[in-house]
């Protein structure tokens, strides 16, 4: 379903994880952010993309190469594709197609395109990369934490930073990667937020916001509870660490299981437990 529309920007949410994809119009291409999930999904966005495209360029960003983000990937045969330098080099790229076919085969789901891990035309080394494509600039900044490969992408001309998996209006951090680089990838958003003119925060999960109250709010909830959780795990408090597991939204068996990597990864980092 379409979650948020405007004369630039179509926000596309889809029924599981309520989870974004993105289309930005701008004025020498059409970028299209994460898309995904079910193949009617993808289909909305893609006859989204036709209907607007006339004879620019199409673009895709992909935020982290988690497979609900890249599901959709080969959906969009002719598209350039950007992506950070870790995604390009990614472990684990088997492993994530195993996880896109053994979801579609638990669900029986069919697609019409095949399952592929990104292959990237543009390559983000560095913060505060840029590409200019005609008149429009794109700025990119390195965004671990969640993952290795995590993005944050600013485009001042359409005023909109892309966060990925960071920044949700519900969604408490999930640690996969490392707790320090997720704290320091929380303070340079805080930073892009007073670099850049922001108007539009799109997560990859939840909903978007125009309220720049709002924004700063995300950052201060994903700032709290990584310093409440980094403090319960260092001085063992287990209750605070039940509170803070109780947090979550839609809290289940699965939000259960990030809480406790978090916790095994702050373990690891900050008392040297394996």
């Amino acid at each position: 379903m379409i979650q948020f529309s405007n004369d630039k920007i179509t926000i596309f949410q889809s029924v599981l994880y309520q989870t974004t994809s993105t289309v930005i119009e701008l004025d020498d291409l059409i970028l299209v952010v994460d898309p995904n999930w079910l193949p009617s999904e993808i289909e909305e966005i893609k006859a989204h993309v036709d209907a607007v495209r006339g004879d620019k360029a199409c673009y895709l960003l992909f935020t982290h190469g988690d497979y609900d983000h890249i599901i959709g990937y080969k959906a969009f045969p002719d598209a350039k594709t950007i992506g950070s330098a870790a995604l390009a080099s990614h472990p684990q790229k088997e492993h994530k197609l195993q996880l896109i076919r053994g979801f579609d085969a638990r669900y029986y789901v069919k697609r019409d395109y095949p399952v592929e891990f990104p292959e990237l035309d543009i390559v983000i080394e560095e913060d505060g990369q840029q590409i200019t494509i005609g008149s429009t600039t794109l700025t990119f900044y390195l965004a671990p934490g969640h993952t290795p490969d995590g993005l944050f992408t600013v485009i001042d001309s359409a005023h909109v930073f892309v966060a990925g998996d960071y920044l949700s209006d519900f969604e408490l951090p999930f640690i996969f990667h490392s707790a320090r680089a997720y704290e320091e990838t929380i303070r340079k958003a805080g930073q892009i937020l007073q670099n850049h003119p922001v108007e539009l925060l799109v997560p990859g999960h939840g909903q978007y916001t125009a309220s720049r109250e709002e924004m700063e709010r995300r950052v201060n909830m994903a700032q709290s509870h990584l310093e409440r959780l980094k403090q319960a795990v260092i001085t063992g408090d287990e209750q605070s660490l039940e509170r803070l597991r109780l947090e979550h939204g839609f809290a289940s068996e699965s939000t259960d299981q990030c809480h406790q990597e978090n916790i095994s990864i702050l373990q690891k980092e900050y008392l040297n437990q394996d």
